[in-house]
């Protein structure tokens, strides 16, 4: 089922957005000021106190001050420090998760050297450039998330990692991926959007046979990197603002694909192949330069397909002066708008042109 969509200027729609988040922020915080200066908070609070100092078995001698409760005294405190129940100990999960955020961090801590226990490791909105080799010593990981940092280069002991599984490296600063990534042979997951520079992927990562989803969103690929059409189990690929002018003919190798996001590319055609795809269920373009499609994808009613006209975000002028943050952005929004098209239970049977207000 077609879709079309004109989309305006993203910065507009951001810009409303924002409008709207300041203001929901300015009643939160009002209603929270109010909530504390408020005397029934007060006495719900002191109630509280007052409860859990009777289940800890200590007497109001203790915690009354003339006759009022004085939570000052901070006898829970006291009372938990000598505590060693295991109701008190850090869960279980926490022991092997690992989360690190903040700018102000450059590096690594040297502490993170010796928890080669972890099976997660989130590392976001750092300063952090490089990840350190001795990452190879991590093998129980199980989920690499570094997004959102400065990192220019992977290290080729990135592919000791034989039982990572998801690995999200995007909205960084890389330019090329070591062929070794392609020896993580468990990887399911793989998100390299964002880094802006990536032209191509090594032919090694034609081992990745478990992987269901490769985002290299908002890069300069020309075309669908090989070793992607030789990922047998690929269920979404997201390859959008990138470079590409047309779709390989064996495409239709993707046997496993459901979800094929296209646009913000200068594709001028869809080949035949693209209908050979037997699972797939959505797929999203850009409608400017798109002149020839094949009429059995418009006509099957198991697909929704979405044409994008966004003329007006593919300017020369915007597109050089693109950043991380309006493609953040911009991929973002897309994701909530496919979310809510394929939550809908019906679709219409006729197509359906979407516009965006953007008076704020």
């Amino acid at each position: 089922m077609t879709f079309e969509v004109i989309v305006l200027d993203f910065s507009r729609i951001k810009g409303l957005w924002e409008t709207r988040a300041k203001k929901y922020k300015e009643r939160c915080k009002k209603e929270e000021k109010r909530i504390q200066t408020s005397a029934l908070q007060k006495i719900k609070q002191e109630w509280s106190f007052m409860l859990e100092c009777r289940n800890n078995g200590i007497p109001q001698s203790v915690y009354l001050k003339n006759g009022f409760v004085d939570p000052d005294l901070k006898i829970l405190e006291k009372i938990e420090r000598k505590s060693h129940t295991s109701s008190k100990e850090k869960p279980e999960k926490d022991k092997f998760v690992f989360k690190l955020y903040g700018e102000h961090w450059e590096e690594f801590p040297d502490s993170l050297r010796e928890q080669t226990h972890l099976k997660e490791l989130h590392v976001n909105n750092t300063s952090i450039q490089a990840i350190p080799d001795y990452i190879q010593t991590f093998q129980k990981l199980i989920v690499l998330d570094m997004s959102h940092n400065k990192i220019r280069c992977l290290p080729p002991e990135i592919g000791y990692l034989a039982n990572l599984k998801e690995f999200n490296i995007s909205f960084n600063n890389l330019q090329i991926i070591p062929p070794e990534l392609g020896n993580c042979e468990n990887l399911e997951k793989l998100d390299l959007s964002g880094n802006l520079e990536l032209t191509e992927l090594p032919f090694e990562l034609s081992s990745l046979k478990k992987v269901t989803f490769v985002d290299v969103s908002a890069n300069k690929f020309s075309s669908i990197p090989i070793c992607v059409l030789r990922m047998s189990s690929l269920q979404w690929l997201d390859i959008s603002s990138n470079k590409l002018q047309d779709l390989p003919q064996d495409i239709d190798r993707l046997e496993e694909l459901e979800t094929l996001m296209l646009q913000k590319n200068k594709i001028t055609y869809l080949p035949l192949e693209i209908i050979n795809l037997p699972k797939l269920k959505l797929l999203v373009v850009s409608g400017e330069s798109l002149v020839e499609i094949p009429s059995a994808l418009v006509e099957n009613p198991s697909l929704k397909y979405i044409k994008l006209l966004d003329s007006l975000c593919l300017e020369a002028k915007e597109e050089k002066e693109m950043t991380q943050d309006r493609e953040y952005f911009e991929k973002e929004f897309m994701k909530a708008y496919i979310e809510d098209l394929t939550e809908r239970e019906t679709t219409p049977s006729y197509t359906t042109k979407v516009s965006f207000n953007l008076e704020i």
